[in-house]
Formats: structure tokens, C-alpha cells, sequence
């Protein structure tokens, strides 16, 4: 019954991981895979989508699936995905809506966690050499040069959408890049994380009432065929970067790591708590999305110069989000050591 029970467990910890990695892609400047790397199983997951190739394939096709399923650790993925479709359904949501409304707290325990995570990997950390120095500097200038560049125009060209998925996926599998954030750098973000999905959305709602009208509806057509596509692109990014970054883990693990801990380190200036949102503007007006939300163009950071309540919350969430990453990391390596 003890077997039992902590298998059940297992699986209930990988969907709250996934749940976790899902919540946090989905907030500028914060990445999955970090959440990954912290709790200790991002080369598992890297090495399991490493699986997915021609092999995987021929045994899909062949009808074998139980092996197929096998060869691709399914049970560990297919967990942690269902984790972040939850995650997609409902922390996220709900973090939408702290972020609307107290954004200071939400951005200072972000603050928090990276320096934590930063904390936690950096501890173990070995190989202080010259040119593993030089490779995190160089992440953490790539980190902080992401941070203040200009977001372009929106795009909705195809081939634009399935490279925007390539790229956008990439918090997933390299920790510190926040996918998210480089959306909203290539002008997408809206496009691609709020109004298709809220096509998709209403399109499953009319399915349910059994109302095809959506199908005359071009925009909403649009929308859903820039979705597939996105789909298609993050799908592609999963699989090639994994196979990437798994070969530089097996052959360049310190420097390979070197160059993740100064991502995470330059990504600090995307999530800094203080900062003012600046919307787009277009003929003197704010743009707005389908929901009539504005949408958001960057941000304007600056130091905090008074002592008010809400600096004294947000520093002390900062303290709460270093000691989250903390407390997960250990109880991570408990969990390890006893499995």
C-alpha cells in the first residue's frame, strides 16, 4: 500500500511541476524552465524530449504505442503537460489577475524566486574557471540586452507565427529566456497568447452548443489557423532545442550551465517589481484587445525612493520568493535522496 500511495504521490508532484512551469512561462520575463532546473528534473525532461525522433516515430506509426510510449518516458511527459494545461486553465488566470491588481507583489516575488533560483544553482556550481566566468557574463549581457529592447509591430504573417512558436517555447527548455517576454519583443504576444486563444475558446463553446457559425466568421477563422500554426512551431522548438541543449549538457554541462545561470541573472532586469506599465499608443489612443484590455507595449523601470507600505510589502515578498525556491529546492533534494 506504502508502494502505492507514493507512486500516486509522484504523479501528483509532476503535475504540480508542470502546473508550476505552465504558471510561470506565461508571465513576462519568467521561465519554465526554471522552475525545471530548480526542482530537479530538467535534464529528465530535456533527455525525454530528446526521445521524440525518428524512432519514436517508426514505433508510432507501426501501431506499437505501448513501446512508443515507453521510449518517450510518457508517463513523466505526458504528467507534466497535463500539469501545464491546467496550469494554461487556471493559475494563469489567476495571475492575470494579480498582476492587474497588485502588480508590485506579484513582480517582487518573481524578483524573489530568480534570485533564489540563482541561489540554489549557483551553490552547486563548481568550475569557476576563466572561460566559464566569460560564458555567464556573456548570458547575463544577452539576459539584460533582451530586457531593453523595443517590441516591434504585431505580425500575423505565417511563417513569422511559426518561428514566433519556435522561439516562444523556449523558456521551456532554456531557463532564464522567458518566452513569453520575447513575444511581447516580436510584437505577438497578444496575438499569440490572448486573442487566439480566447478564438479557440469560443470556437469549443460553439462547438459544445453545436454552432458552426464560427466557421463563416474570417477573423475568428484567422485567429484559430494562427494558433495551429504557432502549435506547429512550438512543437518544432520543444523537440529541435531539447535535442540541442541536451547534446551541449552531455558534452558542455559547466559551461552549458555557466551560460543558464547568467540568463537567469540578466533576466532579473525584466522582472525588477518597480516599473510602469507603457501601453501601445496609436493616434493618441490606447490600442486595445478583443476583451478591451490595453495592450501592453514595455515598461518603464526606476528605484523605489520612498518608504511606503506597499516598498516594505514588496521587499518582504522578494524575501517570501527567495525562500519559496529555497524550501522547494531542498524538500527536492529530500525527495531525491529518499527515492
Amino acid at each position: 500500500m506504502q508502494t502505492d500511495t507514493r507512486t500516486f504521490m509522484d504523479k501528483f508532484w509532476l503535475v504540480l511541476k508542470g502546473l508550476a512551469m505552465g504558471a510561470a512561462n506565461k508571465v513576462p520575463g519568467v521561465s519554465g524552465g526554471v522552475v525545471a532546473f530548480v526542482a530537479g528534473f530538467y535534464e529528465e525532461f530535456i533527455q525525454s524530449l530528446q526521445k521524440i525522433n525518428g524512432k519514436a516515430l517508426r514505433l508510432l506509426l507501426g501501431g506499437r504505442f505501448k513501446s512508443f510510449w515507453r521510449y518517450i518516458n510518457g508517463k513523466f511527459l505526458g504528467l507534466l503537460i497535463l500539469g501545464m494545461l491546467i496550469s494554461y486553465f487556471s493559475v494563469s488566470l489567476l495571475l492575470d489577475l494579480a498582476l492587474k491588481n497588485y502588480p508590485l507583489l506579484v513582480w517582487s516575488t518573481f524578483f524573489g524566486m530568480i534570485i533564489g533560483s540563482i541561489y540554489y544553482i549557483g551553490k552547486d556550481f563548481e568550475d569557476w574557471g576563466r572561460r566559464n566566468i566569460a560564458l555567464m557574463l556573456l548570458g547575463v549581457i544577452v539576459g539584460v540586452s533582451i530586457s531593453l529592447l523595443e517590441p516591434a509591430q504585431e505580425n500575423d504573417n505565417l511563417i513569422f507565427v511559426f518561428f514566433c512558436g519556435i522561439i516562444g517555447v523556449s523558456g521551456m527548455t532554456l531557463p532564464g529566456l522567458s518566452g513569453s517576454f520575447i513575444l511581447i519583443l516580436f510584437g505577438n504576444y497578444v496575438l499569440l497568447l490572448v486573442d487566439s486563444v480566447n478564438a479557440l475558446y469560443m470556437m469549443l463553446v460553439d462547438i459544445i452548443t453545436w454552432d458552426f457559425s464560427f466557421l463563416d466568421d474570417e477573423e475568428q477563422m484567422r485567429l484559430i489557423k494562427v494558433l495551429v500554426v504557432f502549435a506547429a512551431g512550438s512543437l518544432t522548438g520543444l523537440v529541435t532545442l531539447s535535442h540541442f541543449l541536451g547534446y551541449l549538457l552531455k558534452h558542455f554541462k559547466s559551461a552549458t550551465n555557466a551560460v543558464i545561470l547568467g540568463f537567469i541573472a540578466g533576466s532579473l532586469g525584466v522582472v525588477w517589481p518597480w516599473k510602469e506599465e507603457v501601453y501601445k499608443i496609436e493616434n493618441g489612443k490606447r490600442l486595445m484587445d478583443i476583451n478591451g484590455d490595453p495592450i501592453l507595449d514595455n515598461y518603464d523601470r526606476f528605484l523605489p525612493s520612498d518608504f511606503t507600505i506597499g516598498n516594505v510589502l514588496a521587499v518582504f515578498f522578494i524575501l517570501l520568493g527567495i525562500f519559496i525556491v529555497v524550501a522547494l529546492g531542498k524538500y527536492g533534494e529530500k525527495t531525491r535522496s529518499h527515492g
